[in-house]
């Protein structure tokens, strides 16, 4: 088997496309030697080093939006974010559990953000659980994680696609999927796009009107979730690319950005299959360059 370093990238619910990609370089033949991840990127890649990738996916493929919708858990920004997570990681932490990151059978790089120091803090040891929750802490939506007198949030903030902990890897390539591209779809390979009401912001105003708990005040909330959103989004996509100009992976997936919204996590179905049909298209393109070298 051919052994490869892999790479997540951030970008919410687009991340199921980590799945599909997982499968698509196993299938091929490839061996996953070491994960590095940030965001979404740490979490699938994770459960993938903890080996339960299976059980994730599952448990994805059951999430409607409505299920989605009771993992929220509003903090009302009292606490640095507009949601705690807890919720959400009480369904998850049975995917990782307790494991220590040097315990795992792959090397693992969970990448997070250290506020106070401007700096990125590379996880590649100690509590596993820790390490996702502080890579996943979207700045203002998740609640910051404070860990050794560190405010740490969402390495994305600095580096959506990390790859440079992968560079002193032994491995034969590099694979890097990279959720924030700003390219379409091949035409043979569309973009799973639904009508804009199904979307989760959408559904989740129209579940509000219905119930009498619509407001001018909550109209602004969302508006300004939606927006702050796109800031982020605009930033990892020039990010990536600046990170990309020292560190060009081998193998490189792109999942456009408007596949699939950040929020969107009723979507794994979807979002899976375009995940292993990109990598497909990559690694065809990977081998054939590498016949002719």
């Amino acid at each position: 088997m051919r052994s490869i370093s892999l790479v997540l990238g951030s970008g919410g619910a687009r991340g199921y496309a980590h799945i599909g990609a997982i499968e698509a370089l196993t299938k091929r033949g490839y061996e996953i030697k070491s994960v590095s991840g940030c965001s979404m990127g740490a979490l699938v890649g994770g459960i993938y080093a903890a080996g339960y990738l299976e059980e994730f996916k599952r448990f994805a493929l059951e999430l409607d939006w409505m299920k989605a919708l009771k993992l929220v858990d509003l903090s009302l920004f009292s606490s640095g974010g507009a949601i705690k997570g807890e919720k959400i990681f009480e369904k998850i932490a049975p995917f990782f559990g307790d494991k220590k990151i040097e315990e795992l059978p792959i090397r693992f790089t969970a990448v997070a953000t250290d506020l106070d120091g401007k700096k990125e803090v590379w996880f590649q040891e100690g509590d596993l659980k820790t390490a996702i929750r502080a890579s996943i802490a979207i700045p203002t939506i998740f609640t910051p994680v404070y860990h050794n007198s560190r405010a740490l949030v969402d390495g994305a903030v600095l580096n959506p696609l990390p790859i440079a902990p992968t560079m002193s890897d032994h491995t034969e390539a590099i694979a890097a999927v990279n959720l924030c591209s700003s390219y379409s779809a091949p035409r043979h390979c569309p973009l799973p796009i639904e009508p804009e009401p199904k979307t989760f912001m959408r559904r989740l105003e129209k579940w509000l009107i219905e119930r009498g708990l619509w407001s001018a005040q909550t109209e602004e909330s969302i508006t300004r979730l939606e927006i702050l959103q796109r800031v982020i989004e605009a930033m990892q996509d020039a990010m990536t690319l600046y990170k990309m100009a020292g560190y060009m992976p081998d193998i490189l997936v792109e999942i456009p950005i408007e596949s699939c919204r950040t929020y969107d996590f009723h979507k794994a179905k979807t979002m899976i299959k375009l995940g292993y049909d990109l990598t497909i298209q990559a690694i065809n393109a990977y081998e054939a360059r590498s016949k002719t070298a």
